[in-house]
């Protein structure tokens, strides 16, 4: 990255990582008044579409790319936040994941939890390379790796709202109380929510795939995919599946796809 580029980059992220950090400071006064913190992933999805917002307000790059910027990170985030917000407003009770991380951890539960959040925030940060990167670019010309990723960006959103709404519906019928979901796209993947949100990652990579020191931002969808299939995504939503559901969920698991969307076995 050149000078110039690093510049214009380091007063822009220092002013997003203090913003980010003071957001993850609400929300974990907030989890201190609810015993809940769910509001971690709200603040999360918020910061970091609003660091895209902030990006392409504050960035020197080609306006118009700046703004597909701003609209691509900044629905998205807005989106999922809302999504989470009323989701941690509807059930008073705190996710499996984190009662269980209450317990691993022991003493001082609140303090590693501010920990927690604030390295939230610090994440936010990190995964908001792409949009900084494409920010920055001064090239006059939108490159079509972008508008391919303004492309999957799309349909990736409709897939994610779909699978979130019919999750939802089925959970709001007091009928599926303590059931499995295998209802839309719920029935050819385990966690579709997971995969669009994957394939959206990708989709801001593209964006700044041609713009200088583009290839770094193909970190930040490997990131997500790690976490997704090997830390808090997958592993913790399985674990607290099998605590809830038992044996249908184990037969679940063995029907249908963990993550990329295909024919439930015995179907073909």
């Amino acid at each position: 990255m050149g000078t110039p580029m690093i510049s214009q980059a380091l007063p822009l992220l220092l002013w997003g990582t203090v913003g980010a950090c003071l957001l993850m400071v609400v929300a974990w006064v907030a989890h201190l008044q609810t015993r809940n913190a769910g509001w971690v992933d709200v603040a999360w999805a918020f910061g970091l579409g609003g660091l895209a917002v902030y990006f392409a307000w504050a960035g020197s790059g080609e306006p118009s790319r700046r703004l597909l910027v701003g609209i691509m990170g900044g629905v998205w985030g807005l989106r999922l936040s809302t999504h989470l917000f009323l989701r941690v407003l509807r059930d008073p009770h705190e996710d499996g994941r984190y009662v269980a991380i209450r317990q691993a951890w022991g003493g001082a539960i609140e303090l590693k939890f501010l920990g927690f959040f604030l390295f939230q925030g610090l994440l936010d940060v990190f995964l908001a390379l792409p949009f900084l990167l494409a920010c920055l670019d001064s090239s006059p010309q939108i490159h079509p790796l972008a508008w391919v990723g303004a492309g999957l960006w799309a349909l990736s959103i409709l897939g994610e709202a779909t699978a979130d709404r019919q999750l939802q519906r089925f959970k709001q019928d007091p009928l599926n109380r303590g059931r499995v979901c295998r209802e839309g796209l719920w029935g050819v993947s385990r966690h579709p929510n997971y995969f669009f949100e994957w394939l959206i990652w990708v989709a801001f990579a593209l964006i700044a795939t041609a713009s200088p020191w583009g290839w770094t931002a193909w970190s930040c969808p490997l990131l997500m995919l790690y976490f997704l299939l090997r830390v808090t995504g997958i592993p913790a939503t399985e674990e607290q599946s099998l605590r809830s559901k038992g044996e249908e969920y184990r037969r679940y698991q063995l029907e249908v796809s963990p993550f990329v969307p295909w024919f439930p076995r015995g179907t073909l």
